[in-house]
């Protein structure tokens, strides 16, 4: 009796191992804040605007498609405090151009320049050339060819050239595979691999900028940017994008700068109300989420920043505002799903973990 109750439950073992090892793998999407920076000025330190988004599942992380979003100052280091070098990072996504948005990229670049060479290229995708109002051209694709003329110029990289000849000669620029699109107010596919899939839409903030979506089999995220209604004062009904709340709609997660109402007209900072008004309010965006159905609304390139007693040269009335001061002025627009106030790191994944 004993040695058939021995087989039986070594048998039984071996069948949950069995079992165990051979349970499929759950896919993931994981969205990492990887700068919060809320525009030019620096505040303690904080990264640039950035949102690391991965995809896979449970067996690598969500490490089988690696997007970065936007790339402020810092986002080098801030990969590294994750684990995921520049190398790995499949595809580059800009919003727009404005500096703190994408001055981190030259420095990614050259870093991949040093120790991948041999590739492959990463995809940069962004807004195709577009002229402005006032007749200068926001231009992505200069941007990118031109991405590594400093060090050309000042002979570094002559020297890094002469030291390892494998590395390209046209520098970072040629590791840089430009995919442009024109800007549509109704989503296009700009972007797919595997079971990823990157829509965008055209948005207003200024000209040449994009707001994104990923679609995966674990979820969908909204990458915002600094996207703001097309009407560039009120009166109006909202201060958030209408293109961006069709892009939302039934998304799971929506990452969007914000600026919170203190800084408004009738708020005492002095702020330049056009610079206000260009931005969508940590309220309306509230108002947005709870209108698309999302769950998770994360605020990013928060104007001013958790705790500083000024917005570069604009003081806050009273000194800084607390993550309750932005958590509470998104549920007075309704929504009631998770806020995350984003500090640098925070990150959501999806199906969330127990």
């Amino acid at each position: 009796m004993k040695s058939i109750l021995s087989i039986a439950a070594a048998t039984l073992a071996a069948a949950m191992i069995s079992f165990a090892g051979g349970a499929a793998a759950e896919p993931c999407l994981d969205v990492t804040l990887t700068g919060t920076q809320g525009g030019p000025p620096v505040f303690q330190g904080q990264a640039g605007a950035g949102t690391l988004v991965r995809y896979g599942d449970s067996e690598n992380n969500c490490s089988d498609v690696l997007m970065q979003f936007d790339t402020g100052r810092g986002t080098t280091q801030q990969l590294s405090k994750l684990g995921v070098p520049v190398g790995k990072l499949d595809a580059i996504f800009l919003t727009h151009i404005h500096s703190d948005h994408s001055e981190g990229l030259p420095d990614m670049m050259q870093l991949r320049w040093h120790f991948n060479s041999g590739g492959p290229k990463v995809d940069l995708v962004c807004h195709a050339d577009v002229k402005s109002p006032l007749g200068h051209v926001m231009s992505c694709q200069k941007f990118a060819a031109h991405i590594g003329d400093s060090l050309i110029r000042s002979g570094e990289m002559a020297q890094r050239l002469a030291e390892n000849k494998k590395r390209l000669p046209g520098g970072p620029a040629d590791l840089v595979n430009v995919q442009v699109f024109d800007g549509t107010p109704d989503a296009q596919v700009v972007w797919e691999k595997g079971d990823v899939k990157v829509s965008a839409v055209a948005s207003r903030h200024v000209p040449g900028h994009a707001s994104y979506r990923v679609d995966t089999p674990a979820g969908s995220v909204v990458i915002g940017g600094d996207a703001g209604n097309d009407k560039p004062a009120p009166p109006r009904d909202t201060s958030t994008s209408a293109q961006v709340e069709a892009l939302a709609d039934g998304a799971d997660i929506v990452v969007h700068s914000v600026i919170h109402p203190v800084m408004g007209p009738d708020g005492g900072t002095g702020f330049p109300p056009p610079i206000y008004h260009r931005q969508s309010t940590a309220t309306d965006l509230g108002a947005l989420s709870k209108r698309a159905g999302a769950s998770h609304l994360m605020l990013t390139h928060l104007i001013p920043p958790m705790g500083a007693a000024r917005q570069g040269p604009y003081p806050i009335p009273g000194g800084g505002l607390s993550e309750d001061d932005y958590t509470n002025a998104v549920r007075d627009g309704g929504f009631e799903g998770t806020v995350v106030v984003g500090t640098d790191l925070k990150s959501i994944r999806l199906p969330a973990t127990q």
